[in-house]
């Protein structure tokens, strides 16, 4: 694309529609792209308040990059949006969903109708979860992750948010530098769910630029991470404390299953607004 200095909008739908995108994907992925690079919202827009010509013409590079590689409009711009809140975010977190919004909102509040102070975030990532719990909540949240990058990343939106002592970070594997005199009142957890063997099938944007770490399971059944933190959680809960969980389509019923073997009752499933069971929750017996 060569210089451009007026922003045309069906210019750039029309490139995404060629491409193969619907026009869903297309308008909701340039109103995002022109927020985050300009500050400007779709009524901005049409007011009459216009993005500067350097504005625009990284806007149009960054459709360019994104209908030649597939790589996310999120990863390419560097932030993403949750809950009203703009994340940094790279190749080495996940970009945040919004369907994780309803773990955020379970937990805070379960948070707050216990007076709950200390939570544990196990495999925080960009710290979203983490952030918009104590943003949400009096709590303090540990975010725990086994990558450097996505922790510097984590802190970075704590920092940004002006959450630092209510949002920590630690680089940890699941529980392993959990100290042993350290409890919470409940741990909570988008762990990676999607079996390694349905790689092939998944969205170029997710199979080629998230993080596989944060992604892919070495289990047929995407549950190898619930077992493993459910069956730990109990050493480092407090009496009465509460172990929530993400979970990928279809595995709800599996979860509640493990957390009743690991002594958890008053089990909850949520559903997603698309209709799936997304989260489930437990209080320890």
């Amino acid at each position: 694309m060569n210089t451009i200095r007026e922003l045309k909008k069906s210019d750039l739908i029309k490139a995404y529609t060629d491409a193969g995108f619907s026009t869903e994907t297309a308008c909701a992925e340039i109103d995002f792209a022109i927020e985050i690079i300009s500050g400007l919202t779709p009524k901005d827009l049409i007011i009459g308040i216009m993005p500067s010509p350097k504005d625009i013409q990284k806007l149009y590079n960054t459709v360019k990059t994104r209908l030649s590689t597939c790589q996310p409009v999120a990863q390419i711009l560097g932030f993403a949006f949750f809950m009203g809140y703009k994340f940094e975010v790279s190749v080495n977190t996940l970009i945040p969903r919004p369907e994780t919004e309803l773990l955020v909102k379970k937990a805070a509040d379960i948070i707050k109708n216990n007076d709950f102070k200390q939570v544990l975030d196990i495999g925080t990532g960009s710290g979203c979860i983490a952030c918009m719990i104590a943003k949400n909540t009096q709590a303090q949240v540990l975010g725990t992750d086994i990558s450097n990058d996505a922790l510097k990343i984590a802190l970075n939106n704590a920092m940004h948010m002006d959450l630092m002592n209510r949002a920590i970070f630690r680089k940890s594997d699941l529980f392993s530098k959990i100290r042993n005199e350290e409890k919470f009142d409940i741990i909570v957890s988008n762990p990676p769910y999607i079996p390694y063997s349905e790689k092939p099938h998944l969205q170029t944007e997710v199979r080629e630029f998230e993080p596989g770490t944060a992604l892919f399971t070495k289990d047929k059944a995407g549950l190898e991470f619930y077992e493993k933190i459910t069956d730990l959680a109990p050493q480092y809960l407090n009496n009465n404390g509460y172990l929530a969980f993400e979970v990928g389509a279809a595995q709800a019923h599996s979860v509640k299953r493990i957390m009743e073997s690991n002594g958890f009752d008053k089990i909850e499933i949520l559903t997603d607004v698309t209709g799936i069971e997304r989260v489930v929750s437990g209080k320890l017996c």
